[in-house]
């Protein structure tokens, strides 16, 4: 029904996530009704985007710059890091602005399904950098699942022997959750982590 050039980039657009072929269809034909104000403007952006935008080596995230932009900002905490299974989870706590020290970037989360082993995670520049750059506290900031809390535990057993202060996010009840609406692991997180209510 469609040439190979509309079929090739639909196949392209369908591998993005949460894109199926329906939706990836409906793009492609909005980027095409759209040619100057959308489609030119996003392929030069996605070329700029691929020219220049790199791997930091100090954290793994990703920038313009090496060192990248976090890294080299003189305001924030040197003596923290936070760990990080991706660079969109180093997006979600810079948008959350609670944090201000450094990052790592893991690249990923150990997974035997996946087969995800610890070689292919960024730890050995992560144990240097705890070494090296007078770092006294971790925190731990991977997702609430099988391989986040598989990672968070190895991890901790590698960053032990350094004496440094290793911290986790708290999980329970998100802000504006309804009990009625989660589901049991939250429930039971939430219960275990209690705190005591301090009085008025």
């Amino acid at each position: 029904m469609n040439g190979p050039e509309l079929s090739h980039a639909i196949s392209l657009a369908s591998r993005l996530p949460g894109l199926g072929p329906r939706s990836a269809r409906r793009l492609i034909l909005h980027l095409l009704k759209r040619r100057t104000e959308t489609l030119k403007p996003l392929i030069h952006a996605l070329v700029e985007m691929e020219q220049k935008v790199k791997t930091c080596q100090t954290c793994f995230s990703l920038d313009t710059y090496d060192p990248c932009t976090l890294c080299m900002d003189p305001r924030r905490d040197q003596s923290t890091l936070c760990i990080v299974a991706d660079v969109a989870d180093v997006w979600a706590l810079e948008r959350a602005q609670t944090y201000k020290g450094r990052y790592h970037v893991l690249g990923g989360l150990l997974s035997a399904v996946d087969g995800v082993m610890p070689h292919q995670l960024t730890l050995e520049p992560l144990l240097r950098r705890v070494n090296d750059s007078g770092i006294t506290e971790v925190v731990l900031a991977l997702n609430a699942t099988v391989e986040g809390q598989t990672t968070l535990h190895y991890i901790a057993d590698l960053l032990r022997p350094f004496g440094v202060k290793l911290s986790t996010l708290a999980h329970g009840v998100p802000v504006g959750g309804e009990l009625d609406y989660l589901d049991d692991g939250t429930l039971h997180t939430a219960f275990a982590a209690r705190r005591t209510l301090e009085a008025a």
